[in-house]
């Protein structure tokens, strides 16, 4: 029989209709590439000139309330504007724009500087996700928003401009690409199949066990079997749920749990403070009821081979198709071996 474990071979993403190659052959090849700088470990408890921080001034002179928990305001260099009007042009659809007006906002974790998800209390983190939660309602309820995006992009690595813990909301008049490939997915496999893509996947993952990296209650993270990043999570409620506003009492904090034991694992992989890029992806805004979204998360984290060496999508996973080494196999593998005490 075949050695998958060693065998270059693609695999499906049936999310977004794409393959990636997987060569775990190559993991023993030597690297002569570049090595970033290791990241700083401790950040101070305030930083006065950090534009998060409570108390301190931002962008035009506006300054932060002397916030003790969430703070949640408007993108002072947002990519999209509200007041942008609706327009399209077309030259023989090859020349084609449309605009995009949306809303951008800023969720700060806590007033702590030198925190990260990983390092705060369970009650903390609950009060972020209820923040979530009331923002996609929020923004949600807009009739000319359809589809809102949370994401936090962790680390200097992953273009984080200040690490003072906090996340960003994009919200848009249209869906965006990688949402759209997962809603037409989704729609597809539950008129053809008349069930759940991510519950029948979720079943089959917790069947094996062999890509899951840890579970409670309400969910379950796991590197997926067609993961592109390296140390890729996915991150899914085990009660089939649409959307964050779906999560009850009990679910809400679980995630919270989970979240924090996950990002911990990464940060104990390679004794660093983990960079990565988390977005939820959930049922679009348009007014529709979407009963076939299985909302969820993805991890998608840039270290390799250790907290210097990180991936690259160049060449050949620019111009062809997305290509690992690991195996997700391997990697969950990894990520079940560290505690989920920090170790950092």
């Amino acid at each position: 029989m075949l050695d998958w474990s060693r065998t270059p071979q693609r695999r499906f993403n049936p999310l977004t209709g794409e393959w990636v190659l997987v060569s775990p052959h190559r993991t023993e090849r030597p690297w002569q590439g570049q090595v970033e700088k290791a990241a700083a470990h401790s950040q101070p408890v305030y930083d006065p000139e950090c534009y998060l921080c409570p108390g301190n001034s931002r962008v035009g002179g506006v300054r932060n309330p002397d916030y003790t928990s969430t703070f949640v305001f408007e993108n002072d260099f947002a990519a999209l504007r509200p007041d942008t009007p609706v327009d399209r042009c077309d030259e023989r659809g090859l020349l084609v724009a449309e605009s995009e007006p949306g809303i951008c906002r800023v969720i700060c974790f806590s007033p702590r500087h030198d925190l990260t998800v990983s390092r705060m209390e369970a009650p903390a983190l609950r009060q972020v996700v209820d923040t979530w939660i009331a923002q996609y309602q929020e923004l949600g309820a807009l009739a000319w928003i359809n589809h809102v995006q949370i994401f936090e992009n962790r680390g200097a690595m992953m273009g984080c401009s200040n690490p003072h813990p906090h996340c960003q909301i994009w919200a848009n008049h249209t869906l965006p690409n990688e949402p759209r490939k997962e809603q037409d997915a989704q729609a597809e496999y539950a008129r053809t199949k008349h069930a759940c893509l991510l519950c029948d996947y979720l079943a089959i993952e917790c069947a094996t066990a062999e890509r899951i990296v840890c579970r409670n209650a309400s969910f379950v993270a796991l590197v997926p079997f067609w993961a592109v990043w390296p140390f890729e999570t996915l991150l899914l409620p085990v009660r089939h749920s649409t959307a964050l506003d779906e999560l009850t009492a009990t679910e809400r904090d679980d995630l919270a749990g989970i979240l924090k034991r996950l990002t911990t694992r990464y940060d104990n992989l390679f004794q660093v403070s983990f960079p990565y890029s988390l977005g939820f992806h959930q049922r679009p805004t348009d007014g529709q009821a979407r009963p076939e979204w299985h909302f969820h998360a993805h991890f998608y984290p840039p270290l390799l081979r250790s907290a210097t060496v990180r991936k690259f999508l160049v060449g050949y996973e620019m111009l062809a198709m997305p290509q690992r080494d690991i195996t997700p196999e391997a990697a969950a593998a990894r990520l079940r071996e560290v505690g989920e005490i920090h170790a950092v």
